[in-house]
């Protein structure tokens, strides 16, 4: 989970990351079924970041984070 505001910069960065490496893998896979079967994990992964990114976003800076006891 995102922790502060460093940890949610990181976060971004690499969901940037990673699209342009799908947007990359879209042009250079030879046949849609290798690109189905690279790009299922990455994007897997950036629906876990996402998720990560909404619930801190969710949360005002005055409440606890999720490692914090309430």
């Amino acid at each position: 989970m995102i922790a502060n505001d460093q940890e949610l910069q990181g976060t971004q960065e690499r969901i940037a990351f990673f699209y342009r490496l799908l947007a990359q893998m879209r042009v250079t896979a030879t046949t849609p079924e290798e690109y189905r079967l690279f790009s299922d994990s990455y994007l897997a992964e950036l629906e876990r970041m996402h998720a990560e990114v909404l619930t801190y976003l969710k949360r005002h800076v005055s409440e606890p984070g999720p490692t914090e006891p309430a």
